[in-house]
């Protein structure tokens, strides 16, 4: 028998986080970022990363080590640079104010290039790239996170799951965003497939004798212990390139730590000396480039429409419905989830009652 699973009215859970959040004593203003990053990835069909993170953060903030009062902290500052120290505030207000900052310069100088410590997990990654883009620009976007992915030919997790994220504005209804883990899947995929009660397929993570675990639960936990890793875009060997994937991990890790002298591999696993929970003390790295400052926007466009419209429109396998070009599904995701809702299955619900209940948000008593 199938898992039912209930549409929540987008108004519905953007209204319901907005309420969770400043419960928790986010700021309002702040609130409203956080919310804004979150619905956008439900909405692109995203569901690892939207409504299904709240409980996350929630639980964060009641631990201590992650602060509902986001201080950020200009270190330095050039005309085209600046470091920035989140002080283990929401990640979503850091991530957005940095690329702010970054498209700011961009505006001015061409390029604005913006390096963040101290932040914590700061939602779809591509969302801040397309700030750059609804300005006329092209946006990168890096970040560390908590170890898991095991170097090629290792088994030990010393590497986040480290997304490589770019967008880019096109003559279409839509830009092209790719938003990837340099790992073949990442940790907020897998808890998506525990709240959804599936296995994981095989392939994807090993244990630390180089074995392929399935059993979702299990794997959670021991990733959590260091005693399984996430395997890098291509796999296990260089076979398939999965030295590859591997060496774009490390590119993102350099990138998010040694910019801006903060912590990497090891020290972001969110524990003191002690092995208590503490902050995860993550970096970002942002970059905003102003097309202007190049080539007229409308070539650029043009130019961009036609090698995605080339590529959908090749030769396909036979058999294939279609080929697509990154950002495309997000796009008809949006259209199709902003008119039936956003989809919430059985664990995700007692996630959201458990907040309602705890901070007394009776008017969604019957919501969910």
């Amino acid at each position: 028998m199938s898992e039912k699973i209930m549409l929540l009215p987008v108004d519905m859970a953007k209204e319901f986080m907005n309420d969770v959040l400043v419960g928790m004593g986010v700021p309002k203003e702040d609130a409203l970022i956080c919310r804004d990053v979150l619905i956008a990835s439900d909405l692109k069909g995203i569901d690892s990363h939207g409504i299904g993170r709240l409980k996350m953060y929630y639980d964060r903030i009641k631990l201590g080590v992650q602060k509902p009062v986001t201080e950020l902290e200009i270190v330095k500052d050039t005309e085209t640079t600046a470091v920035v120290d989140g002080h283990h505030g929401m990640g979503h207000v850091i991530g957005f104010r940095s690329m702010r900052i970054a498209i700011d310069k961009a505006k001015k100088f061409g390029l604005g290039a913006v390096a963040v410590r101290n932040s914590t997990h700061y939602g779809i990654a591509g969302y801040y790239p397309e700030m750059a883009v609804k300005e006329n620009m092209a946006g990168f976007t890096f970040t560390n996170a908590r170890p898991s992915i095991a170097p090629t030919f290792g088994v030990e997790p010393l590497l986040g799951t480290n997304p490589l994220t770019f967008g880019a504005p096109t003559d279409e209804p839509f830009p092209f965003v790719i938003d990837c883990a340099t790992s073949i899947t990442q940790r907020g995929k897998l808890e998506l497939y525990d709240r959804q009660e599936k296995e994981t397929p095989v392939g994807l993570a090993i244990n630390n004798l180089g074995q392929s675990l399935t059993d979702t639960k299990k794997l959670l936990s021991a990733l959590t212990k260091g005693d399984a890793a996430l395997l890098p875009i291509g796999g296990e060997s260089e076979l398939y390139g999965g030295h590859k994937g591997y060496g774009w991990a490390v590119m993102v890790e350099i990138l998010s730590a040694a910019l801006q002298d903060g912590a990497y591999l090891k020290g972001l696993l969110g524990e003191d000396e002690s092995g208590k929970p503490a902050p995860y003390r993550l970096g970002h790295f942002f970059l905003a480039i102003d097309i202007e400052h190049f080539i007229p926007i409308s070539i650029f466009k043009k130019i961009a429409g036609n090698i995605v419209r080339t590529l959908r429109n090749s030769q396909k396998v036979p058999g294939a419905g279609r080929i697509y070009t990154a950002g495309e599904k997000e796009y008809e995701s949006e259209r199709l989830r902003g008119k039936e809702g956003i989809p919430i299955n059985n664990n995700l619900r007692k996630n959201l009652i458990t907040m309602r209940d705890e901070l007394g948000l009776a008017k969604y008593q019957t919501s969910f």
